[in-house]
């Protein structure tokens, strides 16, 4: 199946996911190929008919050399040059959802005319994702670059050897922050799986410590008023629904109480990282970009369009927003490792202490929760601010200020790596509990306790957990991104 583009609004999260994830190709509708050419056709006519107009890389140089004036022929040899400078970024590749999603969404500039390339070009990307070409790749190191360039460079010009470019196609096909954009969505797809999978095994822990429900009792919905706190009362009540009935008489500890506002918390930045996301993937952030008259509010001053010179090719939220989601995973991980720390204390649970058949087992799980905390510390080291790099980052010339999109993905990578290891033993714990209690989950997790079980069966004598803790960490990440990614 091939997801038709027409104009920017065919750029959303549902087409990101087809198109990234699950491996659909692209194509331009007639409408979306006429107003490209319709744009170019008016792009030209505008610097041929202005020999003084100024349009950064295209009657202009490049970066420190935008003083530089230039004749109708030198432009169209500079148009043919391919600035191979900005291919230094080196280490880890990206995978191959990223590069996918970053192509798709570069898209966004092309479809409405707004980056003046010609149609074969903007067909040229799109062909990128047929599956007949090795698909190029980008590092996910050493990204310290204004702009996206150095994502970029690597990812379009050996393309861009294939064709005889014209005046402003180079500079379109590496500028703009459509990284940024498929950063936000990607991390927007594995975060609403990580939280589907966090909740359940948060659930689960819930039923094997046998918590009171009043902590998760619809009631609270209205007293708290936060539709994200509501969704996740909702969530946990549903899944401990056909529990035990008889449960602890007195209230859990705090790791298990707050876990709703906590979750809540969580779905609130998923939310705001998904609105991020819809909104980058329609955004037009070329430099310079160009609007036809019928395009510009003041499209009756200027004829022949205009090409402006802008900062649109920073995107402004994919740092915060991705901060914020960074720390409500270390949070989410910590309540695990408080969670499996309070399980195995027989004298805080009320259940067999470490969780034993028998008094004198040799069975010893209290070592897990130590795993744990590792990871939990990482998390919240990889939860620090993605500031703005500034001048003495290593920009050279106007590049002073440097783009965060892709150090904040590596971070948020790992942050969710780390919830996925913290996950995992409590997961493993909650399953010990209710072996060792002779109990099974509520019908909504039995499905839940099963997977765990395939990965990490509960033990009746003491062997490595670290395996077993390893084994179901994977299965987790295999639930939450494509297959092969």
């Amino acid at each position: 199946m091939t997801i038709v583009l027409r104009d920017r609004n065919d750029f959303s999260l549902d087409n990101y996911r087809q198109v990234a994830w699950e491996g659909k190709a692209l194509g331009f509708s007639k409408t979306a190929l006429d107003a490209i050419q319709t744009s170019r056709n008016a792009f030209m006519e505008m610097i041929d008919s202005d020999p003084n107009l100024v349009i950064y890389g295209v009657t202009s140089g490049y970066g420190q050399n935008a003083k530089l004036r230039f004749t109708k022929e030198q432009r169209r040899a500079h148009a043919k040059r391919r600035p191979v400078g900005p291919t230094s970024a080196f280490g880890e590749k990206a995978p191959e959802r990223l590069v996918r999603g970053t192509i798709y969404a570069r898209l966004a500039n092309f479809v409405e005319g707004h980056a003046a390339v010609r149609p074969e070009l903007a067909q040229a990307v799109a062909a990128l994702l047929g599956g007949e070409q090795p698909l190029p790749t980008f590092a996910i190191q050493g990204q310290g670059g204004a702009g996206e360039i150095l994502i970029l460079a690597p990812l379009f010009l050996p393309m861009a050897e294939t064709m005889d470019l014209e005046e402003k196609e180079c500079l379109a096909l590496i500028n703009g922050s459509p990284g940024a954009s498929a950063v936000l969505a990607d991390v927007a797809l594995s975060c609403q799986k990580r939280l589907e999978v966090a909740t359940e095994i948060f659930a689960l822990s819930a039923e094997a410590f046998l918590a009171p429900l009043e902590a998760y009792d619809p009631a609270l919905e209205d007293l708290w008023g936060s539709d994200n706190e509501q969704n996740a009362l909702q969530q946990i009540s549903t899944l401990l629904s056909g529990g035990a009935e008889e449960r602890r008489a007195y209230q859990a500890p705090v790791s298990f109480r707050i876990l709703p506002r906590i979750l809540g918390a969580a779905l609130a930045s998923l939310e705001e990282c998904k609105s991020a996301a819809e909104r980058a993937l329609k955004a037009v952030t070329d430099n310079p970009v160009f609007l036809r008259p019928d395009q510009d509010p003041s499209g009756d001053l200027y004829p022949n369009g205009r090409a402006l010179s802008t900062g649109g090719y920073h995107n402004a939220d994919v740092g915060p927003v991705l901060g914020r989601l960074a720390a409500s995973y270390a949070d989410l991980a910590q309540l695990a490792e408080r969670q499996a720390t309070k399980m195995l204390d027989g004298n805080c649970s009320g259940l067999p202490d470490q969780l034993k058949f028998r008094a004198d087992d040799d069975l010893y799980l209290g070592a897990s929760p130590m795993a744990a905390v590792d990871f939990v510390e990482e998390a919240k080291l990889l939860a620090a601010p993605n500031l703005l790099p500034g001048s003495e980052s290593g920009g050279f010339g106007q590049n002073d200020v440097a783009s965060v999109a892709l150090p904040a993905w590596r971070k948020i990578e790992r942050s969710g790596q780390c919830l996925d290891a913290s996950l995992a033993i409590l997961a493993f714990i909650a399953s010990q509990a209710l072996f060792v209690t002779n109990r099974t989950a509520p019908p909504a997790l039995r499905a839940r306790l099963d997977m765990i079980r395939t990965h990490a069966q509960p033990l009746e004598r003491m062997q490595a957990t670290g395996p077993l803790f390893e084994a179901l960490t994977a299965a987790f990440g295999k639930e939450i991104y494509p297959s092969g990614s």
